[in-house]
């Protein structure tokens, strides 16, 4: 692959990325390395395709809109012996919960506890304390219920780039991948 950018600029990107400690948006790149939008998606690619090319335990990927530095997943037992996890396990109702937000967003507290057939209070308090889905709105609706989306930080839990990367629904009720 020729490289069209300088080294200079890769580095920069490099460090960047590394300081982030999460997904940072292209805009932010830009704005920060002068330059394009465009250009930092290529200088992106070009910085992946070196980690790639050269086998290291470190990989650029494209996670919530941007762009994020992080360990590859062969590698996961040895990050995994060495740190704690960062958040604890959620229950299996509270990924049941996520799940349903996750595909039905927005949606509200009355239409999942429809869905679970359970009331959902202290498992939607746990994710919104935890940062994996937020309030996104009132529903147009008698008593203009608050209604509830997954958030970033949802994205960066799972790995995913965006939410067309969840697994259609029929594959992920049958359990496969």
């Amino acid at each position: 692959m020729p490289l069209f950018f300088s080294e200079d600029k890769r580095a920069a990107l490099e460090c960047l990325l590394f300081v982030a400690g999460g997904p940072v948006p292209v805009s932010t790149l830009a704005a920060c390395l002068g330059l394009s939008s465009d250009d930092v998606v290529e200088l992106a690619a070009e910085l992946k395709t070196l980690y790639d090319e050269e086998g290291r335990g470190l990989q650029i990927r494209e996670v919530a809109g941007g762009y994020q530095m992080c360990t590859r997943p062969q590698f996961a037992n040895y990050v995994e012996a060495f740190l704690q996890p960062e958040l604890p396990a959620l229950s299996i109702a509270a990924l049941e919960t996520l799940a349903i937000i996750a595909y039905r967003q927005p949606v509200t507290r009355a239409e999942i506890e429809y869905i679970r057939g359970v009331k959902v209070d202290g498992v939607l308090s746990t994710l919104l304390s935890r940062g994996l889905v937020q309030e996104a709105g009132r529903k147009d609706a008698p008593g203009r219920p608050i209604l509830y989306a997954t958030t970033p930080r949802f994205l960066e839990f799972l790995g995913l780039k965006d939410l067309s990367e969840l697994p259609p629904l029929d594959e992920a009720a049958a359990g496969k991948e």
